[in-house]
């Protein structure tokens, strides 16, 4: 008896109907019968990709957050800056809404919690290029810490948006890009 051929499209459809869920209803709203149901797959396609709802949601993430882009402006606050800007872009979508409920389902499940700690990863690595690139233009002199400077560029963005309810301003991005180069660039805590 031959296998019935793949469908190419089907996973695609599936993050795609576990995106447009998330961003409808968050986390605690989706379920993998949804997902299925609107993506015109049955239970069992979703099943048989991913065992629990916060592996399809980090991969659902990792596939359709905005991206976050490297830009070499040859100055550490203007790439800093424009790192904010991609940043702000995401946390103004309304994926957002969800994410308390799947944070408190990562240490339950850690398939999940490595491919969003990988995603997290992908996502800062513009910071580091732009840190390293003033690293190597003498803008700074000491490799600060970056786990700090992402601390700082996303938690202000997270609290405004999650517990604010708003979005931040250009003029609050401006100064917490200011902010951040201050760290950098005037003996904030290194390595």
């Amino acid at each position: 008896m031959l296998a019935r051929p793949k469908d190419p499209s089907l996973e695609k459809r599936l993050l795609e109907s576990g995106w447009d869920l998330l961003a409808e209803g968050g986390f605690d709203a989706l379920s993998m019968s949804e997902v299925a149901t609107r993506a015109g797959a049955h239970r069992s396609d979703v099943y048989r990709r991913w065992t629990t709802k916060a592996q399809l949601v980090a991969e659902v993430l990792a596939a359709h957050l905005p991206p976050v882009t490297s830009r070499d402006t040859g100055d550490l606050r203007e790439d800093l800056r424009h790192f904010l800007d991609d940043l702000s872009r995401s946390w103004r979508a309304p994926w957002t809404e969800g994410l308390v409920g799947f944070l408190a389902e990562l240490p339950k499940d850690p398939e999940a919690e490595v491919t969003f700690l990988n995603t997290a990863k992908h996502r800062s690595q513009p910071l580091t290029e732009a840190v390293t690139r003033a690293l190597r233009r003498g803008e700074i002199t000491e490799l600060p810490d970056l786990a700090l400077l992402q601390g700082l560029a996303e938690g202000p963005l997270i609290h405004k948006r999650l517990i604010g309810r708003q979005a931040m301003t250009p003029s609050e991005l401006d100064l917490l890009a200011d902010t951040i180069t201050a760290v950098a660039t005037q003996g904030g805590p290194t390595r």
